[in-house]
């Protein structure tokens, strides 16, 4: 049923929205839908919650990260275990699914810190490139001033890697 001048959008359209040829974002619903994760070749799912499900593929490796879409929670801890968990995966050939309940704030919030760690991108930068492949990203204020602390954290140690003696 279409009402005049408003489109039926019908139910969301499940997907995983490529963030890199080796990393994609999605919400649980879309990560936990098997033909997606097999149509994009998903080897390794890391669901940031406490409560989302796993896909039931028992041939895709699986990393919960317990955390509530809450700015008083510490995804910051999080950040360097699950980038290299990304780059690992994805130099052995794998393809990475970060998701969380509705795809915006930690699952967001994960993907840009790995952008940041990895391909060196400043805080801005890493959120473009995510936003635009998921267009309703939106960490949370709190997750954002984590962002913020780990983008002085990754300058400070590519200053001691810089500085170091040859």
């Amino acid at each position: 049923v279409r009402t005049q001048g408003v489109p039926d959008r019908g139910p969301p359209q499940l997907q995983l929205c490529k963030v890199t040829n080796a990393l994609f974002i999605s919400n649980a619903r879309s990560a936990c839908t098997d033909d997606l994760i097999q149509q994009e070749a998903v080897t390794l799912c890391i669901n940031v919650s406490k409560q989302q499900p796993f896909p039931e593929s028992s041939r895709i490796a699986a990393l919960r990260v317990p955390v509530y879409d809450d700015p008083t929670e510490d995804l910051y801890r999080y950040f360097d275990s699950c980038a290299d968990a990304i780059r690992d995966e994805a130099s052995k050939g794998g393809h990475t699914v970060v998701y969380c309940k509705n795809g915006r704030s930690r699952s967001a919030t994960i993907c840009v810190a790995y952008l940041m760690k990895y391909r060196k991108l400043s805080l801005a930068e890493a959120f473009t490139v995510v936003r635009t492949s998921r267009s309703v990203v939106d960490p949370n204020s709190g997750f954002w001033a984590q962002l913020e602390r780990y983008e002085q954290e990754l300058k400070k140690r590519q200053g001691e890697v810089d500085n170091a003696p040859t």
